[in-house]
């Protein structure tokens, strides 16, 4: 049933102490204030639900490794390398409309707070029950795993409970059309339609025809998405040079949306409507691989994701925008959760595609290479670089700080500085530079057996840090403090 609201007196029956006028002006704001509750209320819910259907899959992704019966690293020793990589390198992702400078307000910081609670909670339970030393771990590990554990059903029965809360709330929305929401059926002035925006630039793909073309590479960008039109590179002899769609610098800008933000990415088409024209799609996916390829891959991802986007948009038809963001910004769980499953499923192909090009790469030059890179777009690999050997008035600060013999972590320190030292001149400034890409063209640069004794030596001392990495260097920090 439709009930049409214009605020109408007729119906208002009066009271004999108080004039109908302001019974009127009473019903009116009364009528105004619940449409407006309800509205916010709306708001709120979608804003709610979109945010916890962005934290729920890390957190079951937490809750699973901590329940993995033979892990590839102790629980605990994972666990706390979260809590460090959360602290120190957090996202700046947030919920549109939150400020990514504030930690708190950031997705990485919500998680945070989750699992230093969680932890804090874990440690207390098991000191207070008195666990023995060696048993202490396992003991926290296990209450780790049934927490998160316990978290997930919980975000799960929240999520839910928003999602009918909501529904409900729009179909009682739907019932009231009030004279705000009347406007003129037709408009007098016409307005021309926006000009087409030009198509995607190619870049021309020398396949070295002629001479010297037995020495040319072999690249190829394979079909991510089954429905999808192939890009593909081949430097076998052809008639015709292929060429590759380039980013646009709108394009460029659209990637750079962070994956799930559906809110910004339909108000970035809204206005720029050069994204959605043929090859943008492919034009995403190159990037993607290239960046991939070199060591990006959380922006790889990214790519992905709005590659992905555009394609869904399209294959919707003619009205297609508008349906995918409408169920997206909804949080419709049987959409959402086609849509990131594909997500996940094409950036996983394109992991493996980027490391089998990379290793063909490395086997056509006739050598075999080492090299970082991130397990997945959550890792960030960074590099601890000593400034110089540990001072004479070396201080330990922190929670655990009594715990440790200062003499032992001087001599680590001293160990770590007197490693660095040794390594090659440009691979010390590659760490200082602290860029992957600088790196890993040093390790590529190396054998094989030489390039994995480095990478051992990094990693033993704590200056690769893929996650918890030994004794961290704050030496001359302390002194510039």
């Amino acid at each position: 049933m439709l009930i049409l609201k214009l605020s109408d007196d007729s119906d208002i029956e009066g009271h004999p102490n108080v004039d109908k006028k302001s019974l009127i002006r009473w019903k009116q704001r009364d009528i105004h204030e619940k449409r407006e509750m309800r509205k916010q209320n709306i708001a709120r819910l979608r804003a709610q639900i979109a945010c916890n259907n962005v934290l729920l899959p890390r957190i079951q992704e937490i809750a699973s490794k901590l329940a993995d019966p033979s892990p590839s690293t102790p629980h605990t020793a994972y666990f706390n390398a979260l809590v460090e990589r959360l602290e120190k390198n957090p996202s700046r992702d947030c919920p549109p409309g939150n400020n990514p400078d504030k930690l708190e307000q950031t997705y990485d910081g919500m998680l945070l707070s989750l699992v230093k609670k969680v932890g804090e909670e874990s440690r207390h339970k098991v000191k207070e029950a008195g666990t023995l030393e060696a048993e202490r771990d396992a003991k926290i590990a296990t209450l780790l795993a049934s927490q998160m554990k316990e978290h997930v059903a919980r975000l799960t029965e929240t999520i839910k409970k928003d999602s009918a809360e909501l529904e409900k709330e729009e179909k009682e929305q739907k019932k009231h059309i009030t004279s705000d929401d009347l406007h003129d059926g037709f408009e007098s002035k016409y307005v021309p339609p926006p000009p087409e925006p030009a198509p995607i630039p190619h870049t021309k793909i020398d396949k070295g025809k002629g001479k010297g073309k037995s020495t040319t590479k072999t690249t190829e960008y394979e079909v991510l998405n089954p429905k999808a039109a192939a890009v593909q590179v081949d430097d076998e002899d052809e008639e015709e040079d292929e060429d590759l769609p380039e980013l646009t610098p709108s394009l460029e800008a659209f990637s750079k949306i962070p994956v799930r933000a559906y809110e910004k990415s339909f108000e970035f088409i809204q206005a720029h409507r050069d994204v959605i024209v043929p090859g943008a799609s492919d034009a995403l996916l190159v990037a993607a691989f290239r960046s991939q390829s070199a060591g990006k891959s959380k922006y790889a991802k990214q790519c992905v994701h709005q590659s992905l986007l555009l394609q869904y948009c399209e294959k919707l038809g003619k009205d297609g925008v508008r349906v995918f963001f409408r169920k997206m910004i909804a949080a419709d769980p049987r959409a959402e959760s086609v849509f990131v499953n594909d997500v996940e499923g094409t950036y996983a192909h394109l992991v493996e595609r980027v490391s089998l090009s990379l290793k063909e790469q490395a086997e056509s030059s006739g050598k075999e290479q080492i090299q970082l890179v991130p397990e997945n777009p959550e890792q960030t690999i960074s590099f601890n670089v000593p400034d110089g050997p540990p001072p004479e008035d070396l201080v330990v600060e922190g929670p655990e700080a009594e715990k440790l013999d200062i003499e032992e972590v001087r001599k680590a320190l001293q160990f770590r500085w007197e490693i660095f030292k040794a390594f090659p001149e440009n691979l010390q400034e590659a760490l200082k530079i602290g860029k992957l890409d600088a790196v890993n063209k040093v390790l590529g640069d190396m054998d094989v057996e030489t390039a994995e004794g480095v990478v051992q030596q990094l990693d033993m001392t704590g200056i690769l840090n893929f996650a918890d990495g030994g004794i961290r260097d704050e030496t001359n920090k302390q002194g510039q403090e």
